[in-house]
């Protein structure tokens, strides 16, 4: 489950790795701080290739991804590591894990596909902890997948540098962004990490054609407040298009942030509103009761489209991606 990993440089004595804005320069025998890409006599190898912790069918919505297959069901595939350090993280268990001292499986390139069809699965979803900092494996999965007549997609924190996305970009159909403030200091603070290569993969995902989502955990007290969310709004009209949808989530205390309250569906409400007010067309709420914050509804004539009830979601008025009632060219994948 090893492999020489991509995107690398020896440099000085050691070596370089250049899969995220990190820049890692890794000395003999020590690891990145994704904790899975090591120097080993001056190779970068990846140790998790073909490496799972999680392998399980999931309805597409649930990554969240509500304007991509609705309806169809994705194999989850997650490994061990994390090239953020976010005190919120709700999947510290394989985020921080170490891949040496954690059980794993093996499934290759070849069986991920033959275990997508197996479970009866439309695609394939490379998701729970970051999935570029796997990158060799997802790569070659997903251009299989592909092969296949398999969708693939990312669920993401949009660290990664632009080099990878692009070269991974023919073969990955989805992707879904954790935007995690409009704030530099909060990434900083927060995730380890900077904001600016996050906005710069969002608009390359965009650019090459990549179906995009984002999702926004509102942290009450951290990046809840109206200049935040009006900052985020503004940036993804304005930068990535009014039709890309967003999902507003509810935060729940986890990992080094447990003194911190639950988002409160008052607070979600008040970033849905402020988000459609900026002219964001598709917002959605996660990680509250079901409510009409689920649901699709054109834009232009009010029509309920998709319906969702947890993660399920059943079609209504779309004929093929137009509003059946109004003609409106509605921004799905079908």
């Amino acid at each position: 489950m090893e492999r020489e990993a991509r995107f690398w440089e020896p440099k000085n004595g050691r070596v370089q790795c250049h899969l995220c804005p990190h820049e890692c320069v890794i000395a003999e025998g020590k690891r990145g701080i994704c904790g899975v890409r090591e120097n080993r006599n001056g190779r970068l190898m990846s140790l998790i290739y073909a490496a799972c912790s999680s392998v399980t069918p999931d309805p597409i919505e649930k990554k969240p991804l509500y304007h991509f297959h609705p309806g169809s069901s994705a194999l989850s595939l997650g490994t061990v590591g994390c090239n953020l350090r976010c005190r919120h993280c709700q999947n510290v268990s394989i985020s921080q894990a170490n891949p040496d001292q954690y059980r794993m499986i093996e499934l290759t390139p070849e069986q991920s596909v033959e275990t997508a069809r197996r479970h009866g699965c439309q695609g394939i979803a490379y998701t729970y902890n970051e999935p570029s900092i796997w990158w060799e494996y997802t790569h070659d999965s997903a251009k299989l997948a592909k092969e296949a007549g398999l969708y693939t997609a990312y669920v993401t924190n949009g660290f990664t540098s632009i080099e990878a996305i692009r070269e991974i970009a023919p073969y990955l159909d989805a992707a879904n962004v954790d935007v995690k403030s409009m704030n530099d200091d909060f990434y900083r603070d927060i995730c380890q990490a900077r904001l600016q290569p996050v906005l710069d993969a969002c608009k390359t995902y965009r650019e090459e054609d990549v179906h995009l989502e984002l999702t926004y955990l509102v942290i009450p007290g951290h990046n809840d407040g109206e200049d935040d969310i009006e900052a985020f709004s503004s940036w993804t009209r304005d930068e990535l298009g009014a039709d890309v949808p967003v999902h507003f989530s509810a935060f729940y205390p986890a990992y080094k942030m447990t003194d911190v309250p639950c988002t409160s569906k008052q607070q979600l409400l008040e970033a849905y509103d402020i988000a459609a007010g900026a002219g964001l067309r598709y917002v959605y709420l996660g990680n509250v009761p079901h409510g009409d914050y689920e649901n699709t509804y054109c834009p232009e004539c009010g029509e309920l489209l998709i319906e969702r009830h947890g993660f399920t979601a059943q079609i209504h008025g779309l004929d093929d991606t137009r509003c059946e009632a109004c003609g409106e060219e509605i921004p799905v994948v079908r």
